[in-house]
Formats: C-alpha cells, sequence, structure tokens
C-alpha cells in the first residue's frame, strides 16, 4: 500500500518523518524486542540528523544498516555510514557497533557478499525482513543504487549486490536489492524541493517503471513524504 503524505516544508518532512520512525520503532520493540532499519544518504542523513535526537525509542534496540553504501574508505566524505558517524551518533545514545558496515580494503563485490553474512548474523536468518528502510530518490528515479535500465534492476538471487559502474560517482557501491527491499514492513521516502516535483509525478501520478517506483513491499506499506514543493504537479 502506498501512502502519500504532504506537508507544508522541508521541516514539517522532518517532523512527520521523525513521528513515523518513533512509531515504527516502538512498534518493533514491543513486538518483536527490536527494531532494524536500513538507511540512506544523501538528504536522508539531514533529516535524520535533524529529526531523529527527539525521536523518544530504546536506542538499545536498534540495528541500523544500510540500503546502499559506496565503497570507499569510512573517512571518505563518500561513506554514507561516515556522514552518520560524524553527525548522528554524537546527538544520540546509540553505538557504532549497532551499525552494519562495510568491509574496508576490498573489491566491491568482495564487501557485497561480507555485507550479506553481516546481515544473516544480525537477522539471524536468511530472510532480511527491515522493520523500516529510509529511502532516497535521485533526480533521474534511482532508489539505492538501483539506477535506471540497470541490469540490477532484475536481481533476484543476490540480496546484497555490487555496482562497478554507477552512472553516480563514486562508481563502485554496493546495495539491497528488491528481494530485500519489497520484503520491508515499512518503506519511506522523504523529499523536498521543486527540483522533485517532475520525478514525483512521474512515479505518483503516471506511474512510470523507474527504480523508485519498483518500491512495494509485498505485505508491507510505503509512505511519500513530500512537501508542497515537492508535490507541486500531484
Amino acid at each position: 500500500m502506498t501512502t502519500v503524505i504532504k506537508v507544508a516544508n522541508e521541516q514539517e518532512i522532518i517532523k512527520k518523518l521523525s513521528s513515523y520512525i518513533e512509531k515504527i520503532s516502538n512498534d518493533a520493540i514491543l513486538n518483536r524486542g527490536h527494531f532494524f532499519v536500513g538507511l540512506s544518504g544523501g538528504s536522508v542523513v539531514k533529516y535524520l540528523c535533524e529529526g531523529l535526537p527527539q525521536v523518544n525509542t530504546d536506542w538499545s534496540k536498534w540495528t541500523l544498516a544500510f540500503c546502499d553504501e559506496r565503497v570507499v574508505p569510512e573517512d571518505s566524505e563518500d561513506s554514507t555510514f561516515g556522514c552518520y558517524k560524524k553527525q548522528l551518533i554524537p546527538k544520540t545514545e546509540l553505538d557504532t557497533n549497532q551499525f552494519i558496515v562495510i568491509k574496508q580494503g576490498v573489491t566491491a563485490s568482495e564487501a557485497a557478499e561480507d555485507y550479506a553474512e553481516k546481515l544473516k548474523e544480525a537477522f539471524k536468518s536468511d530472510e532480511f525482513k527491515f522493520d523500516l528502510l529510509l529511502l532516497g530518490m535521485g533526480p533521474d528515479g534511482h532508489t539505492c543504487s538501483l539506477f535506471p535500465g540497470h541490469p540490477l534492476l532484475d536481481e533476484v538471487d543476490l540480496k546484497v549486490a555490487a555496482i562497478t559502474d554507477s552512472p553516480k560517482p563514486p562508481p563502485e557501491r554496493i546495495t539491497l536489492t528488491y528481494p530485500v527491499i519489497n520484503s520491508a514492513r515499512n518503506c519511506i521516502f522523504a523529499c523536498s524541493g521543486a527540483g522533485k516535483a517532475d520525478m514525483i509525478k512521474r512515479i505518483l501520478k503516471d506511474h512510470e517503471n523507474l527504480p523508485a517506483a519498483r518500491v512495494k513491499p509485498e505485505s508491507g506499506s510505503v509512505y511519500w513524504i513530500v512537501d508542497d514543493a515537492a508535490a507541486a504537479h500531484l
């Protein structure tokens, strides 16, 4: 089920996103004793670093993974984990050991295999059923590191895949694939600004077969939290 939530501006996006995260995390902890969340980079980093410190939750029950990650050193500006390590962890009770991070100094393929093993250990299962995936959408409609026209859009065997030819730099990344994304209990896109309006229309109104439009959890929910500027063409 897809739900579109329109709010006035970016600050309202952050408030609404935080309230959803608080509810979903606390429901997961109450019902299953743990909260598994997948993070994205880009504007999602800003929203979470501003909003999560206000969330009322049992931080010790959180495990945080990444919907995709760049195969770069952790101290690189391109490292998504590096951004959260610097900007989020100091503002919350989270600890670095609660984050599932990619192996350093290996190829993208080796990093993807290692990451899948780490997820298997965290979930104690071959099925990686996230309580929540916090997703971004690029100007080309990509999400995670799943880009329009790329063969990885049709990957069904690997749960974590390597990509070495990303059209957006850096080229080497790992990404969750649709079998994992579409088994999540909840997925949230948070988008702001007029620059996103055309693509949001193409996905939510015109139903074009773009990567972000293919996020359709089989037994979960998708939420699009968009501000007035991003929702201008809906």
